[in-house]
Formats: C-alpha cells, sequence, structure tokens
C-alpha cells in the first residue's frame, strides 16, 4: 500500500492524508528539500542569507513602485494614498509571512506551480507556473522600458529607442547568465543602493525646484474607473511575492525568509510614504507617470543615471527567476541541476537568451505593451501576492488541524485567509477591467503607436 506524504511543519511532522497529488511525488529521489544534499554538488544553491535576500527583493520591486506611485497622489489625494500604501505595505508583510510558512511546511516547493500542484493539483501547477513565466517577462521587459527611457533621457533622445530596448536587453540577458542567486547577491546590493539614492536625487531635486502654483489634494472623489486604476499602483508596488520560493530555496536558512520580508515590507513601505508624498507635494497634481519625467532635465538625467544599474538588474533578475523554474522543471535532481555539464549549460544559456528576448521583442514590437503589463499583474500579481497566500494558510490549517473542525478552532484566522482570497479576487477582475478599459480607451483615442518604430 503506498504510503501518505510526511510534511514537516515547524519541525512537527504529519501526515497529509487527503491531498492525493503533491510535490512529493514529483520527487522521484525522495529528497525533502528542492535541492537536496546541495553540499556534495558542483553547483551549491542554498547559499543566500537572509540579508542578501531582503537586497534581492528590494532591488527588484522598488523602481516600479517609486516611478509610478506619486501619481496615485494626485488622483485620490494625498491622505487616502498614503493611508492604502501603509496598509497594502502590512498587508504584504501578513500574505508574506503566510507563504514563508507553507514554505517551511513543504521545503520542496520550488515555486507558485509547485504549491499549486499541492493544493489543487496539476492543472493548477501549469496555471501558476505559466503565470509566473509570463509576469517575469513581462517584468523584464517593463525593466527594458524603463532602461531605454533612462538611456534616452541621458541623451536627449539621440539613439532610436528600439535599439536603446536590444542593447539594454543584451545587458539583462547576460546579468541573468549566473546559476545560482548568491552569484547575483552582490549587484543586489548595488542595485538597491543605487534605487535608493536615485530616490532620494529626485526628492532633493523636486525640493530645489517647487512647481509654481502647483494644486494640491487631500483627499478626492472619483469614479470607480480612475480611483482604482491610481490604486493599481501602489496595489503592484508590493508584487515580489512570486520570487519568495524561489528565493527562499536558496537560503541556507529557510526559516531565517521572515527577516528579509520584515526587511522588505518595512522598507518599501516607508520609502514608498516618504517618496510619495515629497514628490507630491512640490510637483502637485502634474505628477507625471514615471515620475522622473515632472523633473527638470539636469534632475531628471541624474536620477535616471543614477537608477539605470538597478533598471538593468531588476530586467535581469525577472528574467533569471523564468529560466529557474524551466530549468529546474526541466532537470530537477539530475545531474545537469547541480552539476557543470555541457547540456545543462547549453539549456541554460538559451533558455536565458530567450526570455531576454521575448521581453525585449514585446517591449518594441507590441504596442500596448505597457497596458499588457497591467493585465499580466492583474491576473498573477494579484495573486502571488495577495490571493494565493490565504490558500495557503486554509490548506496547511485543514491538513494540521484536523480538517473542518481545525478551522473552526481558529476562526480569526480562517477569516482572515478567506478574507485574503476574496481581496486577491477582487483586485484580479477589477485590475483586469481597468487595464482592458485603458487599452480600448488608448485605440479610440489613437494613442497607440506602431510596432518597431523609434
Amino acid at each position: 500500500m503506498a504510503s501518505h506524504p510526511t510534511y514537516e511543519a515547524h519541525g512537527q511532522p504529519y501526515v497529509d492524508e487527503d491531498t492525493s497529488v503533491t510535490a512529493e511525488k514529483q520527487d522521484s529521489k525522495g529528497a525533502k528539500d528542492v535541492f537536496g544534499e546541495d553540499g556534495i554538488h558542483q553547483i551549491q544553491y542554498k547559499t543566500l542569507s537572509w540579508q542578501a535576500v531582503s537586497l534581492l527583493m528590494i532591488a527588484e520591486i522598488v523602481s516600479n513602485g517609486i516611478l509610478s506611485l506619486p501619481s496615485a497622489l494626485a488622483v485620490v489625494g494625498i491622505v487616502p494614498a498614503v493611508i492604502l500604501i501603509v496598509f497594502l505595505g502590512i498587508f504584504g508583510l501578513y500574505t508574506a509571512k503566510l507563504l514563508i510558512d507553507f514554505k517551511l511546511n513543504h521545503p520542496n516547493v520550488h515555486t507558485m506551480g509547485d504549491a499549486g500542484y499541492i493544493m489543487f493539483g496539476p492543472v493548477a501547477r501549469e496555471v501558476l507556473a505559466f503565470g509566473t513565466i509570463s509576469f517575469a517577462v513581462f517584468g523584464s521587459g517593463s525593466g527594458l522600458l524603463s532602461s531605454q527611457q533612462a538611456l534616452s533621457t541621458l541623451s536627449n533622445q539621440g539613439m532610436c529607442s528600439m535599439y536603446l530596448v536590444i542593447i539594454t536587453g543584451t545587458v539583462a540577458f547576460l546579468i541573468s547568465l549566473p546559476r545560482t542567486l548568491d552569484r547575483l547577491a552582490w549587484m543586489g546590493v548595488l542595485s538597491a543602493a543605487v534605487i535608493a539614492v536615485a530616490g532620494f536625487i529626485a526628492m532633493i531635486g523636486a525640493g530645489v525646484n517647487p512647481v509654481p502654483g502647483r494644486s494640491l489634494t487631500i483627499a478626492a472623489s472619483s469614479n470607480f474607473f480612475d480611483a482604482f486604476l491610481a490604486v493599481t499602483n501602489p496595489v503592484f508596488a508590493y508584487a515580489g511575492h512570486f520570487m519568495f520560493f524561489i528565493l527562499i530555496s536558496e537560503m541556507r536558512k529557510p526559516e531565517d525568509a521572515i527577516k528579509a520580508a520584515w526587511c522588505l515590507q518595512g522598507f518599501a513601505t516607508v520609502f514608498y510614504v516618504l517618496f510619495s508624498v515629497v514628490m507630491y507635494v512640490y510637483i502637485g497634481n502634474t505628477v507625471q507617470s514615471p515620475v522622473l519625467f515632472s523633473l527638470p532635465p539636469v534632475w531628471a538625467k541624474a536620477a535616471f543615471a543614477i537608477g539605470l544599474p538597478n533598471f538593468l538588474f531588476s530586467s535581469g533578475l525577472y528574467t533569471h527567476t523564468a529560466t529557474k523554474l524551466v530549468f529546474v522543471r526541466m532537470f530537477r535532481h539530475s545531474e545537469h541541476l547541480h552539476s557543470h555539464t555541457l547540456l545543462g549549460w547549453t539549456v541554460w544559456t538559451l533558455l536565458c537568451f530567450a526570455g531576454s528576448a521575448m521581453a525585449a521583442i514585446l517591449a518594441i514590437a507590441v504596442p500596448i505593451f505597457s497596458y499588457l503589463i497591467g493585465i499580466t499583474a492583474a491576473l498573477f500579481a494579484a495573486w502571488y501576492t495577495y490571493g494565493l497566500a490565504g490558500f495557503f494558510w486554509l490548506h496547511d490549517a485543514y491538513h494540521l488541524e484536523g480538517g473542518m473542525d481545525g478551522l473552526k478552532r481558529r476562526p480569526i484566522g480562517t477569516t482572515l485567509a478567506v478574507l485574503t482570497v476574496v481581496s486577491g479576487t477582487f483586485i484580479c477582475v477589477a485590475g483586469t477591467y481597468v487595464s482592458i478599459k485603458l487599452i480600448a480607451e488608448a485605440y479610440a483615442n489613437g494613442q497607440v503607436g506602431r510596432p518597431f518604430v523609434c
């Protein structure tokens, strides 16, 4: 008779009697951890400290947040926007805690797809894996667009933007090539530092060059479309949770992941509020998105020049994430995952190239690419950052605490988990609606350009 899989729940073993399809069934060698006995292999993955993970996450998400957040204050007002940013930062920490607990209970989970496999079966694994890859590729393309905007600003529009995307795509490809995340950690330190410095440079530039006669809004009434369009900026400014499983899988001490989450959410929340308020107070309701275009040319160039390494690194890190998912899926527990084999490096390099190429092509060839990023974020990031965390808690509480009786004995946790799922559903549906309506309006107003043009 086949035995049921046994998991570790914070050091306490339990048997999952009800889940017939689990990630353990992928594990042909019976290893608990996704990378097995890592210390005996040529390529060692489990080398990250929690400090490195927090810096990698800061480098990956903060640039997107500071570029778009100030414009939300102009739409809904400074008070509602600040409350929303703080609330979402706290909410993101809560969902990160649920995600980390799920990872500790299921050490062989490497991606959202693996988690979906445990909870819902093989179809969910494919859907969530596809979503992770799609969001990573679109995130990489977003980083390339930010890099192109930086270079165009620095060169006074002196080079065709299409060529700049190709150049930045090549750099991002090279950044994505190291096989293990610890090889990117030093770049994560640099990247997190430069985006913070770029933010402070931008705040100084806005402070010494305030917009004359600017108007500020404390709180504004708006229709649902405009309000939620503004709300999507802070919602997706925290959209980095989809990488947590991959990052935690390469930590020396996965139990320290909560420290990285505290560091990430704490820094991001404080920095987002400070940056958004300062930029909005000195620029007013005319603030643009990306906000650096609201600065005088000299200050915009300074901020873009300092922030450029972060844009490039975040693009490369997104590509690395998509590549890592596919590569581990292909070669899990094979020598090509853990050793320097010709096939392993060939496939890894081709996957990195494919990810970078797709991101560059999307940025160049799809005139509505920036709108599609919004749709991708709504469809997948809303679940990865918020909604799925509720399912993680409900699944493990059900199996750890004795089924429905266990859920009833923990009414507060159960209620919060259900509300988390509901919130993810709402953000997904409303965000998709807003993004699709934006595309329709852009076509109707003739705002959509042509592909492959400068």
